[in-house]
């Protein structure tokens, strides 16, 4: 098997190596990757910033898609031909999240996805949409199953009123679902370009925020002073003081992403006074894959990225390191 690892932290250490090619046990699937999609996560972990104490060599990334070569004794779900993605959790199936089922990372806990093929339980795969090409299944294991599952914490229901930062994988996709729900979708972005493209897969109204910093406010006119009713909260400690301004009372902030970092200390003050709900989001177990995956076929959803081959793994993490990119950043494998 071919695969990319991290010997030593950092993108430039990247190695492109030879390994044996994984032999499946009982109850144990030989999955042929065909495309990755990379998340945040991912680069953190390359550059030692997630997980310093990681035991090294690892694969990285967790989001891969391909179908099923070989089945170990005893499998029963896949055979052979079988189009599948690897779930993020591989011991997080069903209920809510517990210590024992965060462990199994792929692409961290365990080897990940960056790689032509791989072993996993048969619990640890879902199979993917007709539909969809094996790049764009390749986006849903966790900035999808992040999405929807922030839509949840929101309750979003018709009529709902949702703020998305960015234009990432995590806001395209949140943009997608909600307008699914029937719900009104507003957005920030440092491109009108973007903004411009996000506004043809749903979203209602959309802020520059370079030229208007003062995106709370934005907010909360849009909202007629009442505020919304989520916000998916990519940002983290940078934004947060803004999107709890833009929040109504008693509305949710999804809490999904790390990007900015702030000096300030924690408006707790501000969480009090509108009685607001800190939801973190640790992506979603496989019965939240699998209830994603219905939706997604019932209404024919495709994902939103730009395609490259596997060989520029470092280009790309480059590229993502940038943060100018639009929906996800997908490595197909031939």
């Amino acid at each position: 098997m071919r695969a990319w690892q991290i010997s030593s932290f950092g993108i430039e250490h990247l190695q492109f190596v030879e390994r044996p090619t994984p032999i499946p046990g009982p109850g144990e699937v030989l999955v042929g990757i065909r495309a990755i999609s990379l998340n945040y996560r991912d680069l953190l972990m390359i550059r030692g910033l997630y997980n310093p104490r990681m035991k090294l060599p690892r694969i990285p990334c967790s989001d891969g898609a391909g179908e099923v070569v070989a089945v170990g004794e005893g499998v029963t779900a896949w055979k052979p031909g079988d189009r599948v993605a690897g779930i993020f959790m591989q011991n997080w199936l069903d209920g809510p999240l517990t210590a024992p089922r965060a462990r199994g990372a792929l692409g961290g806990d365990i080897d990940g996805v960056l790689a032509d093929c791989l072993v996993v339980r048969e619990t640890g795969l879902v199979g993917i949409p007709p539909h969809l090409s094996f790049q764009e299944a390749a986006t849903l294991p966790c900035a999808a199953v992040t999405a929807w599952n922030a839509l949840n914490a929101g309750d979003v229901k018709p009529g709902s009123t949702v703020l998305v930062q960015g234009t990432g994988g995590v806001s395209i996709f949140a943009i997608q679902f909600a307008r699914l729900r029937g719900a009104r979708v507003i957005g920030v972005s440092s491109s009108y370009e973007k903004l411009e493209r996000a506004a043809g897969l749903g979203l209602d109204a959309g802020l520059n925020y370079r030229d208007n910093p003062e995106w709370d406010r934005w907010a909360l006119d849009q909202t007629g002073g009442e505020g919304v009713d989520l916000v998916v909260e990519v940002g983290g400690a940078g934004t947060l003081a803004r999107s709890l301004r833009a929040l109504r009372f008693g509305g949710t902030i999804a809490q999904v992403g790390v990007l900015a970092e702030s000096a300030e200390p924690f408006p707790v003050p501000m969480v009090l006074h509108k009685m607001a709900r800190i939801h973190g989001i640790y992506v979603g177990s496989r019965r939240d894959f699998v209830d994603m995956i219905r939706a997604i076929s019932l209404t024919q959803l495709r994902p939103v990225g730009e395609e490259f081959h596997w060989t520029q793994a470092r280009e790309v993490l480059d590229k993502m390191a940038e943060a100018n990119h639009f929906g996800k950043l997908v490595l197909s494998v031939d």
